[in-house]
């Protein structure tokens, strides 16, 4: 192989390998801020799914910022009666790691 290719190949690697460990970092944060409380990846517990979540606001531009928003304030009347609880302290930079965390879900 020559050291062009090479390169290509190690640095397409190592953007794997950076992606990857950021979405494992933002499922410990998931799990750190205590959202498992409440939601799951796939099955209803008190709150919505991430899964549905994720498929609702597919293609949605402002979703991130939304529901980084929603995350800190609380909310309610999109998923049933029961309102989300807001999560003041979660920091304004780990409520946008965490919306896009939840929107990155499949």
């Amino acid at each position: 192989m020559r050291a062009a290719p090479m390169r290509e190949a190690t640095a397409l690697l190592c953007g794997c390998l950076l992606a990857a460990g950021s979405a494992l970092a933002d499922e410990e944060l998931f799990k750190k801020s205590n959202c498992m409380a409440c939601h799951t990846i796939d099955q209803k517990r008190v709150g919505p799914p991430l899964k549905e979540v994720a498929a609702k606001y597919s293609g949605d531009s402002g979703a991130v910022e939304r529901l980084a928003k929603k995350i800190r304030e609380g909310g309610g009347g999109v998923w049933g009666e029961l309102p989300m609880p807001p999560q003041p302290q979660v920091s304004e930079a780990d409520a946008k790691k965490l919306a896009e965390y939840v929107l990155s879900v499949k």
